[in-house]
């Protein structure tokens, strides 16, 4: 209802008195900050708002970072204890392995010697073997050799385990066998086949060899030597012990 210059004037007056009072507000509060110590001016609320937020985030970002630590290394301690369990595992698997790879070497003949078990058996049957040949071989020879097993290197590397060697008592050196002239090596043949087949009726529970076929090998021997053989085989078909 008033005039347009009234309510300017009235809007004037009014707005006059709302700055007053926003003045007199920030009077007021500008004595209680004083009155409480608190510096002036106050800090600006929205940079503290961004600062905090900022401060959050990257303490977030650092409590994601650490979580995901402690997981990689509770990761790594039970991939470490595994680790440990597959080594242990492992050193038994290889412990084990050595082992029957041994026994496996060892059997196949897969050493310096190249002796496989059956050899390994046969060398300790060859033993006894020439045990008993030497009772004949010492009375056939005057007592002048003795057959010996060697399991030393073969040349040419060559299977080793059941070598044979001369024991010559006129020398008092072990020589090879194949040094024996003919003569002499049938009556270490001679020996041999004797001493094999005393341990084979040994073995056999003393079932007797009723039969032991000699072929060939007498015309080489001197005529002493043949005297010597001869008498040799008389005591066995005799069933006489060797004398000497």
């Amino acid at each position: 209802m008033r005039d347009d210059t009234e309510r300017q004037v009235l809007e004037e007056t009014i707005g006059a008195h709302d700055k007053s009072i926003d003045l007199q507000r920030a009077r007021l509060m500008d004595l209680e900050m004083e009155l409480a110590g608190i510096p002036d001016p106050l800090p600006a609320l929205d940079d503290s708002a961004a600062t905090l937020a900022a401060a959050r985030e990257r303490a977030d970002t650092a409590a994601t970072a650490a979580a995901a630590v402690e997981h990689a290394v509770r990761t790594l301690g039970g991939l470490q204890e595994r680790a440990r369990r597959g080594h242990e595992a492992i050193a038994d698997l290889e412990q084990r392995h050595r082992l029957i790879a041994g026994v496996a070497h060892a059997v196949a003949g897969r050493n310096d010697r190249k002796m496989d078990l059956e050899t390994f058996v046969l060398a300790a049957e060859l033993e006894q073997i020439v045990d008993a040949a030497n009772l004949r071989l010492d009375e056939m020879s005057s007592g002048r050799y003795r057959l010996q097993h060697t399991d030393a290197l073969a040349a040419r590397n060559a299977a080793s385990g059941l070598g044979l060697q001369v024991m010559d008592a006129y020398t008092g050196q072990a020589r090879p066998a194949q040094s024996l002239s003919g003569g002499e090596t049938f009556l270490a043949s001679l020996a041999l086949a004797l001493g094999l087949a005393e341990v084979v009726t040994s073995r056999a529970g003393g079932i007797r060899l009723d039969t032991l076929f000699i072929d060939e090998g007498f015309g080489s021997l001197d005529p002493e030597t043949l005297e010597l053989a001869m008498r040799t085989l008389d005591e066995l078909r005799q069933g006489a012990a060797p004398s000497g």
